[in-house]
């Protein structure tokens, strides 16, 4: 079959954003994601609603995604689905419908991991992305996850640095929780900081050897800075907001940049990629892109949507494991936690 001739059905189901997809090759035809406003109220995601959502929300999603497409069932050549990590309520659902329709078609059925499709998202077929070549380094910043990983080839990767607490993305929603800001509380923290003075407040940055990370002690630093202002004035939340969150996140871009020139030096790859979540956020993006003139680097930054968690990413990973043979059996089953 030519690759041109290839169609993926791609299913992500690993948190609370039910998503489809459709590729042709590299080229995503369509990619489909619905939201789940239900857990704003809650300042964070419930995984019973979660689960429960992505039950309602399956069908239509990838019912759209095929028409958007404009291509019927029949034609799919294989399905490709999130095997984890994630909450496995959501991750269920997702195996489950995948399992039961390619069997229904009797076309191969292919297992993804989260994490690989991040970095993988970077092959998309898309106008004016380039797309890295091997080896590079990807840096996967998420609200789970913080990792470099060394990629010497699409089923080659390697971790080499890792957080050994919170996650990048849980450091920027609990600053917005401390500043009393909703869920989800990344994307506001971006936004104040465009308005504010990164250097007014000056954190200090934890001390961890090698290429890992650690987010929980700045965390905490924040969450006693905030208290001792506020307690000698009622107001400091406000009147600084921006210069807070402009600090915060000037702090946190710092602990990845160092990491990164650390993990250049260590191994010699000047390609370095993101992705995840925290990827979309604006400060990370443009300093990121600084470095290609300051560091002779060459920097892959993904297209906005395929940054938050989507299919196209994992049916990119598909089409890749199509051509391989890499398929599963009806017996997969959904890992909460999964090997990288």
């Amino acid at each position: 079959m030519h690759p041109k001739e290839v169609f993926i059905l791609a299913i992500e189901s690993s948190c609370d954003d039910t998503a489809a997809a459709v590729l042709r090759g590299e080229k995503v035809l369509s990619n489909v994601v619905a939201r789940q406003s239900i857990h704003e109220e809650y300042g964070g995601v419930v995984p019973e609603l979660a689960s429960r959502a992505h039950q309602q929300n399956i069908v239509p999603v990838i019912d759209v995604a095929l028409k958007k497409a404009n291509i019927t069932k029949e034609q799919l050549s294989a399905i490709a689905f999130t095997q984890g990590p994630g909450l496995m309520g959501s991750l269920l659902v997702g195996t489950s419908f995948a399992k039961s329709l390619s069997m229904a078609l009797r076309i191969p059925l292919i297992a993804v991991n989260h994490m690989h499709a991040h970095i993988l998202a970077h092959f998309i077929d898309e106008e004016g992305y380039d797309k890295p070549t091997f080896p590079f380094l990807a840096l996967t910043i998420s609200g789970g996850h913080t990792q470099i990983v060394k990629v010497n080839d699409f089923f080659d990767m390697e971790i080499i640095g890792e957080t050994t607490d919170d996650a990048v993305g849980e450091a920027f929603d609990k600053t917005a929780k401390i500043l009393g800001l909703p869920y989800p509380g990344g994307p506001l923290i971006d936004q104040f900081a465009k308005e504010g003075n990164p250097k007014k407040y000056p954190f200090t940055k934890p001390k961890v050897e090698g290429l890992d990370f650690s987010f929980s002690g700045l965390k905490t630093q924040i969450l006693y800075f905030v208290q001792k202002n506020v307690a000698a004035n009622p107001n400091f939340i406000e009147e600084n907001k921006a210069d807070i969150c402009a600090s915060v996140q000037h702090t946190i871009i710092e602990i990845l940049m160092e990491k990164i020139k650390l993990a250049v030096a260590e191994t010699g790859i000047r390609q370095i990629a993101i992705g995840g979540g925290v990827s979309a956020n604006s400060g990370i993006r443009q300093t990121l892109k600084e470095t290609e003139n300051k560091y002779g680097w060459k920097t892959f930054i993904p297209k906005f949507e395929y940054t938050t968690d989507n299919a196209a990413m994992i049916g990119i990973v598909g089409y890749h494991k199509f051509l391989h043979d890499q398929f599963t059996n009806a017996g997969v089953v959904s890992k909460a936690r999964i090997e990288f």
